[in-house]
């Protein structure tokens, strides 16, 4: 995509989607660490999570330790349409999503799903997060193995009946199909756009709460993606 091209599309931003009305973040909430433990094999490992508009969800898996990579992109769906003006209509089966490669030596599948849940993702709320609604912004977790499947229905589990939330949770598991890389310009997007105004009043705080809640695990410089 040219230097023009991509300006633009980022400009147009304000105008379609992760651009609700610019309302305070939500108040971070400690979930708790999970009881059935990820019992993970060596080497680098990928998940997927779709926690609303992917520009928050990446900021925060961006700063974890033991976290090696973080792409924007939309999960499900068909590959035809996988593209942010037709999945911001919510008339496909994408969401938006990231894909998270992690070294389970440094940090482990539950707590990639306990960081998720505390300052990312409220999982008692269908079809949106924060001021973005649409089947496209649901809170799903996507596991790519057995074990991340048991650990992820044990946590959802857990989190429904720890009391944290008066509302039912919401989240669901769903089966990988395919996972669709997101456009250049929405990559590092929280990097690259300190100041746009989503950023600011939505997904910096989500940051700033996961180093306070979890400070042995936040890492201070961004991962930028080398894609």
């Amino acid at each position: 995509m040219h230097k023009i091209a991509v300006l633009l599309a980022a400009a147009s931003l304000g105008l379609s989607a992760c651009a609700g009305p610019a309302i305070a973040a939500e108040e971070a909430v400690n979930a708790p660490a999970a009881t059935r433990v990820a019992k993970e094999e060596k080497g680098l490992k990928t998940a997927v999570f779709a926690g609303g508009c992917f520009w928050g969800v990446e900021g925060v898996f961006s700063h974890v330790k033991g976290v090696t990579g973080v792409v924007s992109g939309y999960h499900g769906g068909t590959k035809a349409s996988a593209s942010y003006d037709v999945v911001s209509s919510g008339a496909t089966d994408h969401a938006e999503a990231v894909k998270v490669t992690y070294d389970p030596s440094v940090v482990r599948y539950d707590q990639l799903l306990r960081i998720f849940f505390s300052v990312v993702a409220d999982p008692t709320l269908k079809n949106r997060q924060g001021p973005d609604v649409g089947t496209q912004y649901r809170s799903a977790l996507v596991p790519v193995n057995a074990e991340q499947t048991a650990v992820a229905k044990a946590y959802l589990a857990q989190l429904g009946k720890s009391g944290l939330w008066s509302k039912p949770i919401a989240t669901k598991i769903e089966p990988y199909k395919a996972f669709y890389a997101a456009e250049s310009y929405h990559q590092d997007f929280m990097l690259n756009n300190p100041k746009h105004g989503y950023i600011v009043r939505w997904d910096a705080p989500k940051v700033a709460a996961f180093k306070k809640m979890f400070p042995t695990m936040y890492r201070a410089s961004f991962l930028k993606d080398a894609g």
